[in-house]
C-alpha cells in the first residue's frame, strides 16, 4: 500500500459522483453568506483581476461573476471539472476564463492578480506539506502588491474533533497509522463518492506557511464565527477557517 498521491487525488476529482456533487453545490448552493462577505471586504469590485484556484465546476466565480466581478480567471487540475464549468459558463453566458493549470505551478506571470482565492479547503487537498508550501508561493509570486490570498482550512483543535486527533496522535507515536497518510493532520478514508484526502492543519502550521511563503496574515476566523449559514450550506460544508493573506 503506498502512500496518498496527487494522481490519487485527481483520480477522486475526476469521478462522475463527485462531479456530481460539485455541480449541484454550483446550481443550489451558490456563494456561501460567509464567502460574500469575505470576498466583498476583502475585494473591492474594481479589483483588477482574481484568479481562483482549484475552481471546481465553478461555484465561486460564478458568485463573483454575479456580485459584479469581471476579471476573473479560474482553474482547476482536473479537466473533468474544467469541462463542466465551461459548459455552465457558456450556458450563463458569462466571460469567465477557465483553465486547467496545476496550482504547483502556475501559468501566470508575476504580479499579474490583486485577488487569488483557493475556496471549499482545496488548499488541504493537495498531499505533503512541502506541495502546499508551494501553492502559497505560488499564489504569492502572481499576486500584486498589496494583493490578497484567501483561503479556508478545517482546524484540528476544534473540539468536535479533540477525540479523534487524540486517539490518531497515539496511533502515531506507536507507528500504526494509516501507513497511506504522509503527515500527521492527514486524514485519507472511504466515502461514498471514492477516497477522500484532506489535510488538517492547526492554526500555527497554517500560520508558519503563509509567514514562509512571504504573506502577512491580515486575519483568519472561522465561518460559523463570521455568520449564520443556511442548512444547505452548512449540510455541503463543514465549519472551516477563512484565511485572509496580504503580499506587502
Amino acid at each position: 500500500m503506498g502512500k496518498v498521491s496527487s494522481s490519487a487525488v485527481l483520480d477522486y476529482f475526476s469521478n462522475p459522483k463527485v462531479l456530481d456533487h460539485y455541480q449541484d453545490a454550483t446550481d443550489m448552493v451558490g456563494l456561501w453568506k460567509s464567502e460574500k462577505i469575505v470576498f466583498s471586504k476583502t475585494f473591492p469590485l474594481q479589483t483588477s483581476g482574481i484568479l481562483e484556484i482549484g475552481c471546481g465546476v465553478g461555484r465561486i466565480s460564478f458568485g463573483l461573476w454575479s456580485l459584479g466581478y469581471t476579471e476573473i480567471v479560474a482553474s482547476d487540475f482536473s479537466k473533468s471539472m474544467i469541462k463542466r464549468a465551461t459548459f455552465l459558463n457558456k450556458k450563463l453566458k458569462y466571460q469567465i476564463q477557465f483553465i486547467v493549470e496545476d496550482a504547483k505551478s502556475l501559468i501566470h506571470s508575476d504580479c499579474t492578480f490583486d485577488g487569488v482565492i483557493f475556496g471549499f479547503n482545496g488548499l488541504m487537498q493537495i498531499p505533503g506539506r512541502e506541495n502546499r508550501i508551494l501553492v502559497m508561493q505560488e499564489a504569492y509570486r502572481v499576486l500584486r502588491k498589496d494583493g490578497y490570498f484567501v483561503f479556508t482550512t478545517h482546524d484540528r483543535t476544534m473540539p468536535k474533533w479533540k477525540k479523534f486527533w487524540t486517539s490518531e496522535k497515539k496511533r502515531w507515536k506507536k507507528g500504526d497509522q494509516n501507513p497511506e497518510l504522509l503527515e500527521f493532520g492527514d486524514r485519507y478514508e472511504d466515502t461514498d463518492k471514492g477516497k477522500l484526502y484532506i489535510h488538517v492543519p492547526e492554526v500555527a502550521e497554517v500560520r508558519a506557511d503563509l509567514q514562509k511563503s512571504g504573506f502577512t496574515v491580515e486575519r483568519d476566523i472561522l465561518k460559523s464565527k463570521i455568520c449564520e449559514e443556511s442548512k444547505l450550506v452548512n449540510e455541503y460544508s463543514d465549519d472551516c477557517r477563512f484565511w485572509i493573506a496580504r503580499k506587502k
